[in-house]
């Protein structure tokens, strides 16, 4: 496991990767692998004690060709200006591989959350809020949930908001709670959008998913879904883990039991019903057929891709693999399909919750999941498209086509000025 690939030249390596297989000018591809902006700013916060603390906090807007930028905030003492450039540029193409009319953003605070009490993280998140409030809106700046993030911190951002501008515009951030214009479905789609990924892989590669073994590392919102989802489908959950470390049983796992276990303890190891104790990087290289990283970037690298034993790699976290773990699997011809197809569930759900704020109407979740699973499968059949008719080295490569070229169209027809 590497802390030292920098998350942004991964970005940009992998958007040259794929520029090779197409005919767009190199002075567009430069464009495309660099933010419009980045807002920096600190943060000046009153702790409960009555001392004042500063946070680092950013916000990326990547790129706006195909509409307004959208990505998640995230809460983390490793978040840096290089972390929310590469996310932000990872959400560009993640929409467009699913075709929704989205640009990219992201932004994160550098802190750790749990040293911090509710009413703290309520003052923090609001003085974030009102740096964002010039740059953010419902047809500008979209934000989302992200790591250690979530419904919570999307409301008193939309409040904060709101009560600044003296409107009401729901649509100015997503991942809300439903009673404040939330989604319905939004919480499980990143985890449903990585297990109907490995639906459709397993069945384009002729394999069967029931009875399948499966290893999820990082037992957060979208692992733990993903891996009740692919259970759902017959599989066999035989490995999980947190940052606490993992746990394995051959004969696989109740992931419901084991995420109530961590919902009481704070972490998988705490479920007492498994054969030995992993580490992360002991799960990454077990012998499965399914592998799904759903913690955070750089999460494999070449080092450890060549222990890596799953015949298929699908990524419900951002970025886990470095590029030379790609060209190690790819040579190993472990089959993997990328971050910007597997989790996009998260963004195209958001998307349909910003379409129901500006309508003032709301879906069912029913309906929400019928379209999450329309647009992922045809996101899924134009990859493969791509990597069939183009003759690409993997889907990384081919989700990375097709995303550019929309990308790149957009630009293009809409011209270049001042």
């Amino acid at each position: 496991m590497s802390d030292d690939a920098n998350p942004f030249e991964s970005l940009q390596e992998q958007i040259d990767d794929a520029a090779a297989y197409l005919d767009v000018a190199p002075d567009v591809i430069n464009r495309l692998k660099y933010p419009q902006r980045i807002l920096e700013t600190n943060l000046s916060v009153e702790m409960d004690d009555g001392t004042v603390d500063v946070f680092q906090a950013f916000r990326s807007q990547f790129n706006g060709d195909r509409g307004p930028y959208k990505g998640g905030i995230r809460y983390h003492p490793n978040v840096s200006r290089d972390e929310v450039k590469a996310l932000s540029g990872w959400m560009v193409y993640k929409c467009a591989v699913v075709d929704i009319p989205y640009g990219g953003g992201k932004g994160g605070i550098v802190i750790d959350p749990s040293e911090h009490s509710e009413s703290e993280l309520e003052r923090i998140t609001r003085a974030f809020a009102t740096e964002l409030r010039p740059f953010i809106g419902e047809d500008r700046d979209i934000p989302a949930p992200d790591v250690n993030t979530g419904q919570r911190e999307m409301n008193w951002i939309k409040d904060t908001y709101e009560t600044l501008e003296g409107t009401t515009a729901p649509g100015v951030i997503t991942g809300k709670a439903p009673d404040s214009g939330g989604s319905a479905g939004r919480v499980e789609a990143t985890g449903r959008s990585t297990a109907i990924t490995a639906r459709e892989a397993f069945d384009y590669l002729d394999k069967d998913i029931d009875g399948a073994t499966v290893a999820v590392q990082g037992y957060g919102n979208a692992g733990w879904i993903a891996a009740n989802l692919i259970d759902e489908l017959g599989a066999n959950v035989v490995a999980v883990s947190d940052s606490s470390g993992g746990i394995y049983k051959e004969g696989g796992f109740d992931p419901k039991a084991v995420k109530e276990a961590k919902n009481e303890s704070g972490s998988v190891t705490s479920y007492d019903d498994y054969d030995e104790e992993l580490s992360n990087e002991e799960l990454l290289t077990l012998d499965v057929d399914l592998l799904v990283p759903a913690a955070l970037e750089n999460a494999i690298d070449g080092d450890l891709a060549q222990d890596v034993q799953a015949d298929v790699v699908v990524e419900a976290a951002n970025g886990p693999l470095t590029p030379d773990a790609d060209d190690v699997l790819t040579e190993r011809e472990v089959t993997v399909f990328p971050d910007i197809l597997a989790n996009a569930g998260g963004v195209t759900v958001s998307y349909f919750e910003w379409v129901q704020n500006r309508q003032r109407f709301y879906w069912t979740e029913e309906r929400v999941n019928d379209e999450l699973e329309r647009i992922i499968v045809d996101a899924f059949e134009n990859i493969v498209d791509a990597y069939e008719s183009k003759d690409l080295p993997n889907f990384r490569t081919a989700a990375y086509v097709v995303a550019i070229e929309r990308v790149a169209k957009a630009y293009q027809q809409s011209g270049n000025w001042p």
